[in-house]
């Protein structure tokens, strides 16, 4: 089995990548690999220190308004399609697969343009602009949210999940929670606001500082690394709790998402796959600063649900951040609901889903 597979800019759209190529990989040990990223992306680090073939094109996104910029994306779309087009009839592959990014725009439309079978993934529950384009040429198009149907050619569409949500079933409980040296009689709370941390999330955390000693939870919270420092110099002001934990960074967060019992955090469509797939109750504080909102659109799905407490940037503080986690612990059976709510949503196959929608459209191409 070959197959080529394109993803990049962020790791919302990488990791689903790397978590299906190991599906491939389990079902064909000799299935042969190659992904297409670019040069300034995520990508170009994560995928060579996997041991993964890599080639990058040249391609910038689209600006929403009337700019001299979107000339020179037409022209570098133009020549990524080229370039990708002798990639990929120098790999032959037997299917193509883009998982989100400007870069998949040219990679994608070049190898439907070469009749090789062609898959999109869509995370989110809004589209981006570069899988709405490609949805007219490929053969199928992969959702993880029901909303993002409308969106796309109706008999394209294949509900799968996120394959990212596949790496988290296996982990254990009990090495997460000797990592952060948590109390295993303790139920614990994770707060983080993504790999760079959120400064309305921090300002909330560390507002209430003198009050988390009082609560019957511990909290691991996660600052970010730029926002380390700072947090540090407030808590140091005060008698730091011994119910809280307080990281940069968490290298091993699939552990740690299944060692803690409530996560506080934004809404991008790989923490919702893994806290899905975990049946983990979360409290929401959507990105504001994503492309058609789609954060915020994503967690109304999970609330929707009852599986979510989503709130608006603005609307986040400490005491409302306090009451809410109180809420879940300390509501009449609210975990319990949240948790089952959670479980129902959750696609714990979804790498294999995804595996499955390459295999078909190999076969209808064949046939």
């Amino acid at each position: 089995m070959r197959v080529v597979v394109s993803g990049g800019g962020t790791g919302g759209h990488i990791y689903p990548a790397m978590s299906l190529i190991k599906e491939i990989k389990r079902k064909h040990a000799d299935a042969e690999i190659l992904y297409i990223g670019t040069e300034t992306g995520l990508e170009a680090d994560i995928v060579p220190r996997e041991g993964i073939p890599f080639e990058t094109i040249r391609i910038s996104g689209f600006k929403r308004k009337l700019s001299l910029e979107n000339v020179k994306t037409v022209t570098r779309f133009i020549m990524g399609t080229q370039r990708a087009k002798k990639l990929i009839k120098q790999f032959k592959p037997d299917v193509v697969i883009g998982t989100g990014g400007y870069v998949c725009g040219p990679v994608v439309y070049a190898a439907a343009k070469l009749k090789i079978p062609t898959v999109i993934h869509e995370q989110n529950s809004v589209p981006g602009l570069t899988n709405k384009f490609l949805s007219r040429y490929v053969d199928r198009v992969a959702i993880c949210f029901d909303e993002a149907k409308s969106f796309f050619p109706e008999k394209k569409v294949v509900f799968t999940g996120n394959p990212r949500a596949s790496d988290v079933l296996n982990i254990d409980r009990e090495a997460g929670r000797s990592s952060l040296g948590l109390n295993p009689t303790k139920r614990t709370v994770l707060i983080v606001g993504g790999s760079r941390g959120a400064r309305p999330i921090n300002d909330a955390f560390s507002s209430v500082l003198d009050k988390w000693a009082k609560q019957n939870y511990q909290v691991v919270y996660v600052t970010g690394a730029v926002h380390y420092d700072a947090v540090m110099e407030k808590v140091k002001a005060v008698d730091q709790s011994p119910n809280i934990i307080i990281k940069p960074f968490i290298h091993n967060m699939p552990d740690v998402l299944g060692a803690v019992d409530l996560i506080v955090a934004r809404a991008g469509a790989t923490t919702l796959a893994e806290i899905t797939a975990l049946g983990l109750p979360s409290i929401l504080i959507p990105s504001p600063y994503v492309t058609n909102n789609h954060q915020e659109k994503n967690a109304l799905s999970l609330k929707t649900n009852g599986a979510a407490i989503v709130r608006k940037e603005q609307e986040m503080n400490g005491q409302t951040l306090l009451d809410d986690i109180d809420h879940v612990f300390n509501g009449n059976e609210k975990w319990q609901t949240m948790h089952e709510a959670a479980l129902k949503l959750g696609v714990p196959k979804a790498s294999e889903n995804v595996y499955n929608a390459l295999v078909d459209v190999i076969q209808k191409g064949e046939s």
